[in-house]
């Protein structure tokens, strides 16, 4: 059973749609600790503020369970803010804690002449390492919207970059652990096709 992790992420419903579109029937909507029970792999989608979506998922008791899970092995799949998640920290509007699953902080994107903050839109992905997260999609374009990002403390789990500013880490994979910065369920046949290289490698 999948479980797709809901703290109130507006686009929640678009990724159960793209789900959907796949076939995936065994779909449960976490919103308590209790509904990650009997699930065997965990996609937490998110937008929004860093900040606010950690304190949702601790409002919810959600933050040791999924820890709990991925420690069991468990695949996760982060969409978004549900990468930025993955790290230790982040600086938006603050200091707040991540899952700690990942080494690293998330940070916002300097402000550079003619660059627009947010980061919105479609842009190629450049592979750094292979991963089965990317197999048939390893230089496709993704659509992006956010302020900031990830900043690995590891190198060799970064999976691709994308060039915004400078590079930064738009895929990231540690054995079960995976984040897209990027949102699959808006870029079209190359993100249904990471979805359900995804839900292939977690079966």
């Amino acid at each position: 059973m999948l479980a797709v992790i809901d703290y109130g992420a507006g686009n929640l419903r678009s990724v159960l749609h793209a789900l959907n579109y796949l076939g995936v029937g065994d779909i449960r909507v976490v919103r308590g600790p209790r509904d990650l029970r009997e699930v065997d792999k965990i996609i937490l989608p998110g937008v929004g503020a860093f900040g606010a979506g950690m304190q949702k998922l601790h409002e919810q008791d959600l933050v040791q369970p999924i820890k709990d899970a991925v420690f069991a092995g468990k695949p996760y799949l982060g969409i978004c803010l549900g990468m930025q998640f993955l790290f230790e920290s982040s600086d938006e509007m603050g200091n707040y804690a991540g899952l700690g699953l990942l080494p690293g902080h998330v940070t916002r994107f300097a402000p550079l002449p003619g660059l627009k903050i947010p980061h919105m839109g479609w842009n190629q992905l450049e592979l750094q390492r292979p991963s089965t997260l990317l197999k048939g999609a390893e230089a496709g374009y993704a659509y992006f919207v956010h302020s900031y990002y990830c900043v690995p403390a590891e190198r060799a789990d970064v999976v691709a970059t994308v060039d915004y500013g400078g590079a930064f880490a738009a895929v990231v994979q540690r054995n079960h652990i995976y984040g897209v910065q990027f949102h699959p369920e808006k870029s079209q046949q190359m993100g249904l096709r990471i979805l359900a290289n995804f839900l292939e490698v977690a079966a």
